[in-house]
């Protein structure tokens, strides 16, 4: 009777093995991470691929230097960090968050994704003047707070997430700012973005991709 049930419970055990092999399988294939690089530190981040307009403007945008030498123009300790205004890159800071690329993309807004702490989102025009909620071409924020800001879920366009550097969001939005939430020293960003390995991504960051539908 003994190895009657050893047998079976073999059998159990290797009926089970190739389901639980799949489900710890590192997804195929590379994906494009994003480092952005400040005095404070860098961040990694990930681009949905479900918000495809955004993902490839974000990209693009990137891989013309668009971002290199603007600046995080305002920032709200405990609640986010915005930045990707070419404006930023004059000597004027009365201009500050009034710039764009002279285009808007289409929102995408996803239910699912929850502006969560490290959440990559578009910034866009209020519903007053943009009852579509179209992003800017350009401008993005970063959530800080760590208890996110679901608040603002299904109203703006989240479009990726911050897989590392945490920390230095913080420092970000701890910095002095004057009256319109501006740093009163510039915070400079340079972007730019690397195709590496989904395997090495995942095991480098921690990262648990999500299983496909």
């Amino acid at each position: 009777m003994n190895l009657f049930r050893k047998i079976a419970t073999f059998m159990i055990l290797l009926a089970l093995l190739p389901g639980a092999v799949l489900a710890q399988k590192a997804p195929k294939g590379k994906d494009q991470l994003v480092t952005i690089a400040t005095s404070h530190g860098e961040m990694k981040l990930l681009l949905y691929d479900d918000t495809p307009l955004h993902k490839e403007n974000f990209l693009k945008l990137i891989r013309e230097g668009y971002y290199d030498g603007t600046t995080f123009h305002r920032v709200i300790d405990g609640f986010m960090i915005q930045g990707g205004d070419p404006n930023t890159k004059d000597d004027d800071p009365r201009n500050d968050g009034m710039g764009n690329p002279g285009y808007t993309i289409p929102a995408e807004i996803k239910p699912k994704y929850k502006h969560v702490r490290g959440a990559l989102a578009a910034a866009r025009m209020g519903d007053q003047v943009n009852p579509k909620k179209e992003s800017s071409g350009s401008q993005f924020y970063i959530v800080e707070n760590h208890q996110g800001t679901p608040q603002l879920d299904e109203a703006y366009t989240i479009f990726g997430q911050v897989i590392d550097g945490l920390d230095v969001i913080d420092k970000i939005a701890e910095q002095a700012v004057d009256g319109r939430n501006r740093p009163l020293s510039d915070v400079k960003m340079t972007v730019k973005v690397e195709d590496v390995k989904k395997k090495k991504i995942a095991r480098k960051y921690n990262y648990t991709y999500p299983q496909a539908n």
